[in-house]
């Protein structure tokens, strides 16, 4: 299946595997960002939860 990347507007292919897996997963819809920006979008929300200072109820 061919789909448009909301972030870039690229086209990417949402392959028989991939469209599996997200029905074992249960996901009820199909991916709206091409693999590139996915993993851009995952990097970027990971540094900020890393620069993000734990609170009291988190520290231990």
């Amino acid at each position: 299946m061919e789909l448009i990347c909301r972030s870039c507007g690229a086209k990417f292919i949402f392959t028989a595997g991939e469209q599996e897996f997200y029905a074992d997963k249960g996901f009820l819809h199909e991916p709206t960002r091409c693999p590139k920006c996915r993993n851009r979008r995952e990097a970027a929300s990971l540094r900020r939860r890393a620069a993000t200072p734990l609170s009291e109820d988190e520290e231990e």
